[in-house]
């Protein structure tokens, strides 16, 4: 028999792909409950509402992106660029694993301005700060040139690799294996070229 945290998990994997299919705005808690199969009122024993479940959909997935960030910035034997390249490969791999879901966090989240992007601007600056963190001790260790402000480029680095993957998005496209690698590698160089300093 299925546990509450099984059906609750049921519900939330449900919503992923109704809110990637029909947008968060157009889908109804009725939707939910039909892809999941599982009654409308269950939906509302677990949740208070549509935005709640997308509430909780996103800060499932940034906490686990803040841990992430966290873990390469507090490894000792890493330097700033493999750092980045850490971060970098794992909200790549996010989207390789589970594209709908980072089409729900990007398009529903943070990249809506004027909704839960705002109501979650805390946690989205949170990973902005933690990136900035990475780049400020690469300053300090002399890798990275001085003149770039850590938050400025931490922001330049999600930018990117956000472009990126919203153009796939919306393209329809996921990005074929050769292709995810390749992303992980230039979104690094990119940055990276304008952030070190020259070897002499």
């Amino acid at each position: 028999m299925a546990t509450a945290t099984d059906k609750r998990r049921v519900i939330l994997d449900a919503a992923v792909r109704v809110f990637a299919r029909q947008g968060f705005h157009t889908c109804r808690v009725a939707d939910i409950a039909d892809e999941a199969h599982v009654a409308y009122g269950l939906v509302y024993h677990y949740f208070s509402s549509k935005e709640q479940i997308l509430d909780t959909l996103f800060l499932e997935r940034w906490s686990i992106m803040l841990a992430a960030i966290e873990e390469a910035d507090a490894s000792p034997e890493l330097t700033g660029r493999e750092k980045l390249g850490a971060v970098a490969s794992f909200i790549i791999d996010s989207y390789r694993y589970d594209p709908d879901l980072m089409k729900v966090v990007i398009v529903e989240v943070t990249r809506a301005a004027n909704t839960f992007g705002r109501t979650h601007f805390g946690q989205i600056e949170e990973a902005h700060v933690k990136v900035a963190s990475i780049i400020a001790h690469a300053q300090q260790d002399g890798a990275f040139r001085a003149s770039v402000e850590p938050m400025f480029g931490a922001r330049a680095f999600f930018g990117l690799i956000e472009q990126v993957l919203t153009t796939w998005i919306f393209e329809g496209v996921g990005g074929g294996a050769e292709e995810l690698e390749r992303v992980k590698t230039e979104v690094v160089e990119i940055l990276c070229g304008g952030l070190e300093l020259p070897s002499s």
